[in-house]
Formats: C-alpha cells, structure tokens, sequence
C-alpha cells in the first residue's frame, strides 16, 4: 500500500483514503471500518455516489482523539 500520509506538493494529503486502505492502515478488517461508520464510531468519511472515502487528516485527528490517555507521555 502507498503511504496514505504522502502529500502533494503543498503538504496536503495527495489522495483519499478507501476503506480497504484504511483497514490496512490501522490494522483491522474492513468490516470492522464499515462498522464504525454505520455507529458513528470512527473517523469521518465521505460517500461518493457508491464510494466512501477518508481524508487523511480527518483520520489522523480521529486517531488523536481516541487515543488511550494511559499510554500518553
């Protein structure tokens, strides 16, 4: 999988997130993402006529937020 954090030359993200890639990102099945957005639980996506893709700082934000405080420095 290509780096989802590699960015353009501008420093944003070069492209968006599919579910498959970010399922491979944090290491889960797909199913478990698809089951985030349909509770509201995980990093915000947008739908694309059949198509739901992430934004690669909506994630890294969504990371940031639900990270375990216990294992913060």
């Amino acid at each position: 999988m290509d780096d989802p954090s590699a960015t353009d030359g501008a420093g944003a993200p070069s492209r968006l997130l599919s579910p498959r890639q970010l399922a491979g990102y944090l290491g889960v099945p797909v199913a478990t993402i698809y089951q985030w957005r349909y509770r509201g639980e995980g990093p915000p996506g947008f739908k694309f006529g059949n198509h739901v893709r992430y934004r690669w700082s909506d994630v890294e934000a969504w990371i940031a937020d639900h990270a375990d405080s216990r294992t913060r420095r």
